[in-house]
């Protein structure tokens, strides 16, 4: 591959990097939720209920970003923190009724913006994009 076609190759993973991201934060706008907290309510769907050094370790952000990232959610009723009944010095987060109800909407919204997006690949072509994608993930 000379420089011209990874010049091209990057140029077009970026755009659609950056248009996905757009399409993102355009389905999180009836819930107006930024995409950490809809990150935040992704990772705690998933479990149970997590302590704030954990869930910040899952998102990758920093612990204290992760405290206002709980606070604004805890704020909307979509999480709530208990204490932690292995350690009581702890505080573990966990998602409301609301709030799992909320995170399986934008999941659903989020799913049919990225469908909306590949559609226009036929199927083979999605396929081996998504064998791509995977061969360049650890």
């Amino acid at each position: 591959m000379d420089q011209h076609d990874e010049g091209a190759l990057s140029e077009a993973f970026w755009a659609v990097a950056r248009h996905l991201r757009h399409l993102t934060k355009a389905a999180l706008t009836p819930w107006q939720i930024s995409p950490s907290q809809s990150r935040a309510l992704r990772v705690l769907a998933r479990q149970d209920a997590l302590r704030l050094n954990e869930l910040a370790e899952q998102l990758r952000i920093a612990p204290r970003s992760v405290t206002e990232v709980v606070d604004d959610l805890a704020a909307r009723g979509l999480v709530e923190r208990r204490p932690d009944p292995a350690d009581r010095r702890a505080t573990l987060v966990a998602l409301t009724g609301e709030g799992r109800a909320t995170a399986q909407a934008i999941a659903d919204a989020g799913r049919a913006e990225t469908e909306r997006f590949f559609s226009t690949l036929p199927d083979a072509d999605r396929a081996h994009l998504v064998r791509i994608l995977r061969g360049l993930t650890p």
